[in-house]
């Protein structure tokens, strides 16, 4: 990020704006479509029932870049919104420029400590002091699959190592079918490929290699192996894949056409409204492990006692069971508090719940790199690119692919 000190004088005052008035609560986020949208006006709902004004603060479009873009020059100019969505490791990044505000009240007396996996509760954190509220949890290691399309070829099982998926993917194949619907884009790549390296290596070698991004473990035979394996699913896409977006590739399943989907839980929401029959369960190799993407909410320091009040109200509401079961209800997530009932939530989501409780013990839980959760965006995307360009060209060795992949780490 650049220091805010430098963009300054780039930015016009004229969007300094007005103080915000008491008890006012402005969110900044990109949730504008669906089950979002309707998850926003809950969390409304709530503030607006604890005597605040709610302020919407909505910027659609780029995945959250426009909203970013917009973020910067408002806290440049002075007048930041009460919060603003952000994530993973850009947390830290406005913490460090002294913006973000110190939610350590709210945090200890609703027990947030108590309440969040520890390696959740770090990302919130900058030098030990909550900054960020999360709102929920997607699980990326998943795989689904259409079981009319595993029954018709013969497939009688979920395969649960990359032995099984292969044959089963064979099944399909001589069936006539697609065996992999992929999206040929690199985040949708490293999706998979951090799948394979969860199922290849197990929990830690995955944040060794790429968490931790330890040479040792990027140059290694189990990273080989994973790249082998990487290569070996690539010859069960089709043709068509590069470019395709995640959404036509879960069609693809739906449909019948394709029988396996490497894609995290927001796959769900497409399958249930197509009111097919589906299985949801780990990628091959990890289904004691769990890599996770955590939306949130990062505080902005705010001058107006009553806004800061307003703000505190609104990080409890966050955390709170009423806001984290209606919003996981319809994101397709699952709460990131550990205590939640999931009387109401379908049998994907109480998989997800369980293994999410039992991997934040175990030591399974881990970040997702494809999400940016992990590492620094210069590392993500020199990673991203090395992988993708693999996955694209089969001419690139294994061993060149491994080397290229542990110089992209080593991007400061």
């Amino acid at each position: 990020m650049l220091k805010l000190s430098k963009l300054a004088t780039a930015v016009a005052l004229v969007l300094a704006g007005s103080a915000a008035v008491a008890g006012e609560v402005e969110v900044l986020h990109w949730w504008t479509s669906g089950g979002e949208a309707k998850s926003v006006a809950e969390l409304k709902k709530i503030m607006q029932g604890k005597g605040h004004t709610w302020k919407d603060f909505a910027v659609a479009g780029g995945g959250g870049d426009n909203a970013m873009t917009v973020l910067k020059s408002r806290v440049v100019a002075g007048n930041p919104p009460a919060a603003a969505q952000i994530k993973g490791p850009a947390i830290q990044e406005w913490a460090s420029e002294g913006v973000l505000a110190n939610l350590d009240a709210t945090a200890k007396a609703e027990k947030w400590d108590e309440l969040l996996p520890k390696v959740v509760a770090d990302v919130m954190k900058y030098k030990g002091n909550y900054v960020a509220a999360p709102v929920n949890v997607h699980r990326v290691n998943w795989m689904w699959a259409n079981k009319a399309v595993l029954d018709a070829a013969g497939v009688k099982s979920t395969p649960k190592t990359w032995d099984e998926f292969f044959k089963a993917a064979d099944a399909v194949k001589k069936a006539g079918k697609i065996a992999v619907a992929h999206g040929g884009q690199n985040w949708q790549d490293f999706t998979t490929f951090e799948s394979v390296v969860l199922g290849v290596g197990g929990a830690k070698f995955y944040n060794d290699a790429l968490v931790k991004l330890d040479q040792k473990a990027l140059t290694s035979a189990t990273m080989t192996k994973s790249l082998e394996t990487f290569r070996k699913i690539k010859g069960y896409t089709d043709a068509a894949s590069p470019g395709r977006d995640w959404n036509l590739a879960t069609a693809m399943v739906i449909k019948g056409d394709a029988a396996f989907q490497f894609m995290g839980d927001w796959a769900k929401g497409e399958f249930a409204a197509a009111g097919k029959d589906y299985i949801c369960a780990a990628a091959p190799g990890t289904a004691n492990a769990y890599t996770f993407n955590v939306d949130s909410f990062a505080m902005f320091k705010l001058k107006d006692a009553n806004a800061q009040k307003a703000q505190a109200d609104l990080a409890a509401s966050i955390m709170g069971t009423e806001f984290q079961e209606v919003f996981n209800l319809n994101k397709g997530s699952i709460p990131v508090r550990l205590n939640m009932k999931m009387d109401k939530f379908d049998d994907c989501a109480k998989l997800s719940t369980k293994d999410f409780v039992d991997t934040a013990k175990s030591g399974g839980l881990q970040p997702s790199v494809a999400h940016g959760m992990a590492i620094k965006p210069a590392a993500e995307g020199a990673i991203k690119d090395a992988v993708s360009q693999f996955w694209n060209d089969d001419k690139i060795s294994v061993a060149d692919g491994v080397k290229n992949i542990a110089k992209a780490a080593a991007t400061k």
